[in-house]
């Protein structure tokens, strides 16, 4: 591994950040218009036939839409024993049904978006045996088999995905890690639902994302110290590419998949934590499914934000100038990446390896 670039400090007074960011144009994340790598809009549910056609990515406007129509695609180069993992979304839209009543929408997807699914509920049937259902239909519609894990990010809907899950057989897990998802849903507020003729200029989102106060870190995730550090984008990629190789804790994100531009030199924010007991502190949090990390200026603290909504008090700091500086200097790096950041566990600060390499990126809630 590339060595991380910090001023070493101790968790409650760390020196001053003593790198400065190379800053690079804000990243341009490129519109999902349905499926990035086949650039197909997908057959109808309600026809029964495949309806293929090809979509340059930067013409969206070119593809008819038809709000009978609901998305339901396979990519046919992959391999439908792969998708072991789906991200879905099950909540209300901004748009009225001809009764005056909010529609509701299911949404699923994988980490590549090579599995896409969307279908139209009335909200009278909103309940844990509708979903259950759909994600039934789903795998006997696109022949894939069930998947062992689904991701959700809505915290409200945890009742009714957990129950339709638990009869499934599928594990449900909270996280915010669903990127592909929250960018999809992004693009369709764009090009679907303020397209649609019931659509509801101004609606406030029914299940808004919950942003709790921050609790106290459990003991098991104490680090010994910590620090702001920085690595050049091509040695973030070059560690994401090793994880597997080492069999190291972590996780990545398909940067390609997201559209994230970023020059190899550009310096991308993170956050060591060393501890003597790093694999087992590793461990521990290769389970939690590790969101986000925020310096809290305010506070004079870091934020962990893991699942969906719970965000522990991960380290303080003494508040001064100096800390001051180096928490917004470090925020500002962050913000220049377009929210790409890491978080690196390792033996020392010192170590040139990292025994756990978390890739995360921080986006702001969906518009919806």
């Amino acid at each position: 591994m590339a060595s991380l670039s910090f001023t070493t400090g101790t968790a409650r007074n760390p020196k001053p950040y003593s790198g400065t960011p190379i800053l690079s144009s804000k990243i341009p994340f490129q519109g999902f218009w349905l499926c990035p790598r086949t650039r197909r809009v997908c057959h109808s549910l309600n026809t029964g036939r495949d309806q293929f056609v090809t979509s340059p990515l930067d013409d969206p406007q070119s593809v008819s839409l038809d709000f009978t129509d609901e998305v339901s695609f396979l990519d046919p180069d992959i391999d439908p024993e792969t998708i072991t993992e789906w991200d879905l979304d099950f909540c209300s839209r901004p748009i009225l049904d001809i009764r005056g009543k909010k529609l509701w929408e299911l949404v699923v997807c994988d980490g590549t978006l090579s599995l896409q699914f969307t279908k139209f509920f009335p909200n009278n049937v909103i309940n844990s045996i509708t979903l259950r259902d759909a994600i039934v239909l789903i795998s006997e519609t696109l022949g894939v088999p069930l998947p062992e894990r689904i991701r959700f990010f809505r915290s409200q809907m945890q009742t009714i995905i957990a129950r339709a899950c638990k009869e499934l057989g599928i594990k449900p897990v909270p996280s915010k890690r669903c990127i592909s998802l929250l960018l999809w849903l992004e693009e369709r507020y764009e090009t679907v639902y303020m397209q649609h003729p019931g659509f509801q200029k101004g609606s406030k989102p029914l299940l808004a994302l919950d942003k709790p106060f921050p609790m106290d870190l459990p003991e098991n995730l104490f680090g010994e110290k910590w620090a702001f550090v920085q690595l050049p984008f091509s040695a973030v990629q070059e560690e994401i590419m090793t994880l597997e190789k080492r069999f190291a804790f972590g996780a990545g994100l398909d940067l390609d998949l997201l559209g994230i531009d970023i020059e190899d030199s550009t310096l991308v924010p993170g956050l060591a934590v060393a501890s003597s007991r790093s694999k087992p502190l590793a461990a521990w949090m290769n389970g939690l499914e590790v969101c986000s990390v925020e310096a809290d200026i305010d506070r004079g603290c870091l934020i962990l934000t893991v699942g969906v909504s719970t965000r522990y008090v991960y380290a303080s700091y003494k508040k001064n100038a100096a800390t001051r500086q180096e928490s917004e200097a470090w925020e500002a790096a962050k913000r220049a990446c377009g929210g790409l950041h890491f978080l690196a566990i390792q033996d020392s600060l010192d170590s040139e390896d990292c025994v756990g390499f978390w890739l995360l990126l921080e986006l702001p809630p969906p518009p919806l």
